[in-house]
């Protein structure tokens, strides 16, 4: 009988030390995929600048495991909203089902957004 639960415990053991998935075909989310889509959405954003006349706005980004976005984009609007916005989508419903799948927890504060965002040098930057 002790043979049965040494089979079982190293079997559990040599469980934990398989070879992730590359190709991720599990349909489970992992952080270098978030991390992925994140910076895509960064270089989208950085590849419009702001000028005066157009203005700068802001999104709500990320998925909170209490509910809430993690914080807010700022953007060109010269950026194509409808792309972004869909992007951000995305974004927030990988978050989400990451936050499911690993049990994520969070400090569950409420983010505010921007009052203010301006156009400062080329750069759209939070005022307040």
């Amino acid at each position: 009988m002790k043979w049965v639960f040494k089979v079982l415990a190293i079997s559990l053991v040599l469980q934990g030390f398989q070879c992730s998935d590359s190709n991720n075909t599990s349909g489970l989310i992992t952080s270098t995929q978030l991390e992925t889509k994140k910076q895509e959405i960064q270089n989208y954003i950085n590849s419009s600048s702001c000028y005066e006349n157009l203005g700068c706005g802001y999104i709500a980004f990320g998925s909170k495991p209490c509910g809430g976005p993690w914080s807010y984009l700022v953007f060109s609007n010269s950026v194509n909203l409808d792309k972004l916005k869909e992007m951000v989508l995305n974004y927030n419903e990988m978050n989400r089902l990451y936050n499911i799948q690993t049990n994520a927890m969070s400090d569950c504060m409420a983010i505010t957004p921007p009052t203010e965002v301006k156009c400062v040098n080329g750069v759209c930057t939070v005022i307040k």
